[in-house]
């Protein structure tokens, strides 16, 4: 069986993994859907997916002849990246990872550089014309203001500083912190999930609103047809470089509709699933795209005003004795 999907670090991704499975059976597409984890027996994603490998850190050397071996070995032609760590070292090996007949859905090295450094996001900001948070110079701050490292995520190392009296020296000595204009809480937070194609022009959009995070993830959250839609539709039409998913953040205040941009994610986020479900189908477009050649169609006939409330599920695995 070949034409088969890899979902890299796959972890806690089963409304992922069950996208791409219900979508290549919907296609008629007779392929399989396999995940990577450090842990896989320990990965909820790769108990429900139809195989699993383990494999290192992305740092280990050997990291991509072995997720080559494993493409090669198991008839994986369509390989989806999903956290921030291993986007780089994917998109400098995508044309080598090409030769062999496999394509990484992932997008253009310069474009990663500047989504992975959230300084140089300020200037694709200030390209695609969409205001932003000001940051400061460390050694002239304004209070109160907000910390966090420039090739962070999931919020880690990310807060608030209300005074000066907050600001510890170890922060301002860490090179990898910026310093930027703290956002009051009049602004809500927005995901906007969008499907490139292989060209780099956009086929989809969709909003969703942030109403409760956990541990950097939404756990509740509502599809937007509002002008936050129409504000990015206008200005991010084509993103040289794009494929396949990409997430935006954005600060929005309902009231005043003042927007400002936050991060660039190239990658599938963390609450895609509200997205799909809403009818933004991904993993169908990119099957159709990659593995069926055919061209993507602009579709903007999602469903708005959609809630999604997350809650704890489980997956039940029996050891063997």
């Amino acid at each position: 069986m070949k034409n088969n999907v890899l979902i890299l670090s796959a972890g806690r991704r089963v409304e992922l993994v069950q996208a791409f499975q219900h979508d290549l059976k919907q296609l008629n597409v007779s392929a399989l859907v396999y995940c990577t984890d450090m842990y896989p027996e320990l990965s909820s994603a790769c108990q429900v997916a139809d195989g699993s490998f383990k494999v290192p850190r992305v740092t280990d050397p050997s990291y991509l002849s072995i997720i080559a071996s494993i493409c090669i070995e198991n008839g994986i032609t369509l390989v989806v990246p999903t956290i921030d760590t291993e986007l780089l070292l994917l998109a400098e090996a995508r044309e080598t990872f090409l030769e062999k007949g496999i394509e990484i859905v992932i997008s253009s090295t310069p474009l990663i550089s500047e989504c992975r450094d959230k300084r140089k996001t300020a200037d694709l900001f200030t390209r695609l014309n969409v205001d932003q948070p000001e940051i400061y110079d460390r050694n002239d701050l304004t209070f109160p203001c907000f910390c966090k490292p420039y090739d962070g995520s999931c919020s880690i190392g990310a807060l608030a500083l209300p005074h000066r009296e907050a600001l510890t020296q170890d922060l301002l000595d860490n090179p990898k912190n910026m310093f930027m204009e703290l956002i009051p809480k009049t602004y809500c937070e927005y995901t906007i999930d969008a499907y490139y194609s292989a060209a780099g022009n956009l086929k989809s959009l969709v909003p969703r609103k942030r109403l409760e995070v956990r541990g950097g993830e939404i756990s509740k959250g509502v599809t937007r047809k509002n002008f936050v839609y129409d504000y990015l539709l206008s200005r991010v039409e084509t993103l040289p470089g794009a494929r396949g998913c990409i997430t935006f953040q954005l600060f929005v205040n309902e009231e005043t509709k003042q927007i400002k941009g936050l991060e660039i994610n190239p990658r599938f986020g963390g609450g895609f699933p509200l997205a799909y479900d809403a009818g933004a189908r991904f993993p169908k477009w990119l099957i159709e795209e990659y593995l069926m050649g055919k061209t993507p169609v602009f579709e903007d006939n999602w469903e708005p005003n959609l809630v999604m409330l997350r809650y704890d599920a489980k997956v039940l695995v029996r050891e063997s004795e």
